[in-house]
């Protein structure tokens, strides 16, 4: 249904070295939807490129963006993920949108800013293999699992596993009230 995320509003966080299709793909599924889609940067730069040098322009910065205002925050993965955790104004983003029952959802290496963001511990999750220790250490219990969902935190692990990931989303979404 193109209308069933009518009136939602979902950020898509940004950041140099994003992964193409873990940045785009939901950003579309979610468009296609009915949800008013942003693309948030870090604030670092008017431009971020991905892992192949594919740009995205973000609508504003995550500093702008009051948590209250949104109902998912969608975290790609790539290399991103490292560069996003070291803003103050992009950790409080993802923590408060968490801690108000907002959909908070990551994949590949976007663990790191669950982790970095203090909301990994204590939840069941996946991620890319790679950062499987790091989750751990941060408290969380590991799944290999295409997507995992613990009440409003939705993870998957890699670009083969986008359609469960933004197929979850979208349930998520459907469920909250308006």
């Amino acid at each position: 249904m193109a209308d069933e995320l009518s009136g939602k509003q979902v950020v898509v966080l940004a950041e140099d070295l994003y992964d193409e299709l873990e940045l785009w793909y939901p950003r579309i599924r979610m468009r296609e939807a009915g949800a008013e889609v942003s693309v948030v940067g870090s604030g670092s730069a008017d431009v971020y490129r991905s892992k192949h040098g594919m740009e995205v322009r973000p609508d504003t910065t995550a500093e702008k963006v009051n948590a209250s205002q949104v109902d998912a925050v969608i975290i790609p993965g790539g290399f991103a993920p490292d560069r996003l955790r070291r803003y103050p104004s992009v950790l409080k983003l993802v923590r408060e949108a968490f801690e108000q029952g907002k959909v908070v959802a990551a994949i590949c290496h976007a663990g790191w800013v669950l982790s970095s963001a203090g909301i990994a511990r204590g939840r069941k999750l996946t991620c890319v293999a790679a950062i499987k220790d790091d989750m751990v250490n941060a408290g969380a219990e590991y799944l290999d699992r295409e997507v995992v969902r613990d009440g409003n935190l939705i993870t998957s692990r890699s670009p083969n596993d986008l359609p469960a990931f933004c197929r979850t989303i979208i349930a998520a979404l459907s469920e909250q009230k308006a």
